[in-house]
């Protein structure tokens, strides 16, 4: 019974990495792999956001919107299966105790990843001191949410746990974390253009 509870969160994390290994790459993304190059994981960028290129184009700002997207939607699927985690059986008190403190530190990221979303989709029609505020208050929630990431498995750091649950929140976190990381290298890209 308890095995049963183990393999739900794995098929999750290969559903994922199998639909993104199977997705088409559009043909024209000179912009997005140019852009790319920016941040620290730039195969992954290419990857994620090639399949934006339509809405993407040679917009910085639409770059940055939709790695926001991404970043939003890998974090849903985290804030899953923690969920999912927090229901396996046979888990000592401990084990419990950092699961449920990793889950809240994703659901906090997922609510400042999504306030980011938000305030840059908005930053299209802003300008002068509002863009500026728009902006900082962006690149502040979406640095908060990376030291959530890092917070979550700090909790695992210490702990003995089974391996496979540590590792398969360490693939998880380290994945959001991923995706967070290349949004936020892209934002502070498009904020240093307005900048200019």
């Amino acid at each position: 019974m308890t095995r049963s509870y183990y393999l739900v969160p794995f098929f999750l994390l290969l559903a994922f990495y199998s639909e993104a290994a199977s997705s088409p790459i559009p043909a024209n993304i000179g912009f997005i792999k140019s852009s790319c190059n920016a941040t620290a994981y730039p195969d992954l960028c290419i990857s994620s956001l090639s399949l934006y290129a339509t809405t993407i184009q040679n917009s910085p700002h639409q770059m940055a919107v939709m790695a926001l997207e991404v970043s939003l939607n890998r974090t849903k699927l985290a804030q899953t299966f923690m969920h999912l985690l927090t229901k396996f059986k046979g888990l000592t008190a401990k084990q419990q105790e950092a699961i449920a403190d990793c889950k809240d530190e994703v659901e906090d990221s997922l609510d400042r990843v999504n306030r980011s979303s938000i305030e840059m989709k908005s930053l299209g029609q802003a300008g002068g001191q509002e863009f500026i505020w728009h902006m900082s208050n962006v690149e502040t929630w979406i640095s908060a949410a990376l030291t959530d990431d890092t917070t979550c498995m700090d909790g695992f750091s210490d702990l003995a746990t089974e391996g496979k649950i540590k590792e398969s929140v360490r693939a998880q976190i380290t994945s959001v974390a991923h995706y967070t990381s290349n949004a936020l290298a892209l934002i502070n890209s498009f904020a240093a253009m307005q900048k200019h």
